[in-house]
Formats: C-alpha cells, structure tokens, sequence
C-alpha cells in the first residue's frame, strides 16, 4: 500500500525549479520532487504521441502519470457530438497514451465532468459509454455535480463505480451548491484511488463570470491542521488500495507545491531522489508563511 503526492501540472511551480530552467527541461526536474504528476494540457488538446513519448523518456521510471481525458470526451464542449467524431477522439487519446502504458507508468486517465453533468440515466449510459471506449485503460471518474453524492443516490454512485471499473477520485472542494461535490471516502478499486485537493476557496469557485476567475478559482493554501487531517484520511483509503495518488490542484497563489511537500513529510515521505521534502523551498516561501491574496474584483 503506497500514497504517492504530486501536482496538477508541471509549468506553474517556479520554486520546484533552478533559475533560467528552459520550459522543456522542467518536468525532468520535477521528477527529483514527486513521483505522480497530472497532465492538463490534455483537457485542451489531445497530445501527439511523440511528445508524450518525449515525457516519458525525459523522466526516471519513478515518475508516474495520471492524465486529463479531453474536454471533447467528457462533454465539456457543449453541443451534440457524432458518434464517429467522439469515436475518433478516444482513439486518438488512449494512441497518445500507449508510451507510458508500455512501460508500465500510466497511472490512469482521469475523466472530470462539468458541473452541469447530473445524475440521470442518459449521463449513466454516456460514462458506460466512455468506459467501453478505453478498453482496459484504468480510468478516474470525478463529479463536479452534487446530485451523484445526494443521499438519494450516492450509494448507487459508488457502487456503479465499483461495477463499471472506475477509480473513484476523491475530492477535497469549496462546498459552493449543486456545482460541487462533497469528500466521500470511499474507494471503487483495489489497485488505486485518486485524490485531488482544489482548496477551499467558496468565494472564487463558482465566479465563472468574473474577469480573474481562473486566477482565483483554485487560491487557498491549506494549514498544518487541515493536512494533518487528511493526513489520516489518505492512510485510511490507502487500506483498501494498493495505490492512493494525491494531485495538489490548489495552483492558482503557488501553494500547491508547499503543500504537497508538507503533506509528504507529515507522511515520513522523502523525495523520490532521497532528499527531504522540504529541502531547497525558499526562505520567503516556506509553507505556514501567509500567501499572496489576489483580489476578487
């Protein structure tokens, strides 16, 4: 049983990062700090295959991957699909995948839905659906509605999980209304569980229409006391399996590395090259130090 720590991206983490590193030699750097890493850029488009081959050859064998499904695959991109067209799309995104699944450092593809993706049985066929096209590529499934998680259905949500062979990934999020999804600690599959920490910043998460809203949606920095506590929640999921893969998504103010980095050694981790976790952070920027606040308005 094994908990690996690790971040939402690679690019937005200056301080993981030697002055003057060159874009394209980053995430072999950050292989020296985490062994998990989750790749956005494939929410926006799917990667070729040779870039992503290019990823993994750039890294030691210690550096795993979970990856963002498409936006297109997921229903983001609002409008009604043809068959052939989203068809295409999971072809071309599991080809993207096979040069991590052939040297066994695919962790899984992490499918997130929109926050208007209910609980109703055309969205139950649509993830039957997206099951089948990945064939037996191991696959994460994240709500962003709070209708899977009601009282009424969130034993059935689990339990579909459990059936359909997803990994459950278990949310740490403002509880802002219908747009969000409580922490249910529960896992669906013995061989992993996925966690993702997106803050708990209420305010900034469903402020979709003002003008700095990326900038704000993901900035909190959790406190000793809130990773102490989930400290003891991840050791407690990593009972019932084998691996739990903790993504840091709190990017927007810079303190997901800290906090990632916090969480490793209230775990007794050490970094995959040996050193301490918190080894190399600057002075001015140790964790428990007060994060810039971006204004709202």
């Amino acid at each position: 049983m094994t908990i690996h720590i690790g971040l939402a991206g690679w690019g937005d983490h200056d301080d993981l990062y030697a002055a003057g590193v060159k874009p394209g030699d980053k995430l072999a750097q950050y292989a020296n700090h985490f062994p998990v890493v989750e790749v956005d850029s494939t929410f926006y488009a799917i990667q070729s295959r040779e870039r992503f081959a290019k990823w993994v050859a750039d890294t030691p064998s210690s550096l795993h991957f979970v990856v963002k499904a498409y936006q297109g695959m997921t229903g983001h991109q609002r409008g009604k699909q043809e068959k052939t067209e989203l068809a295409g799309q999971f072809a071309a995104f599991r080809h993207m995948l096979e040069p991590a699944i052939e040297v066994n450092r695919l962790r899984a593809a992490l499918f997130q839905y929109p926050p208007w993706f209910q609980c109703n049985s055309e969205n139950v066929r649509k993830l039957r659906e997206a099951k089948a096209y990945m064939e037996e590529i191991p696959c994460a499934l994240e709500f962003r509605h709070e209708s899977w998680f009601s009282e009424k259905y969130s034993n059935k949500t689990i339990e579909f999980m459990e059936n359909e062979g997803w990994i459950h990934s278990v949310c740490d999020e403002p509880q802002a209304g219908e747009g969000s999804i409580p922490t249910v600690l529960r896992t669906t599959n013995k061989e992993m569980t996925l966690v993702r920490f997106h803050g708990r910043n209420v305010s900034g998460w469903s402020q979709s229409s003002a003008p700095n809203w990326r900038e704000v949606r993901y900035l909190y920095r959790y406190s000793e006391e809130e990773l102490k506590e989930w400290a003891g929640k991840l050791q407690f999921l990593e009972q019932t399996s084998e691996h739990v893969c903790v993504i840091f998504n709190n990017n927007s103010g810079g303190d997901a590395a800290h906090n990632a980095k916090q969480m490793m050694e209230l775990l007794g981790q050490k970094r995959p090259d040996g050193k301490p976790p918190l080894e190399l952070l600057p002075k001015s920027k140790q964790p428990g130090d007060q994060p810039e606040q971006l204004e709202l308005f």
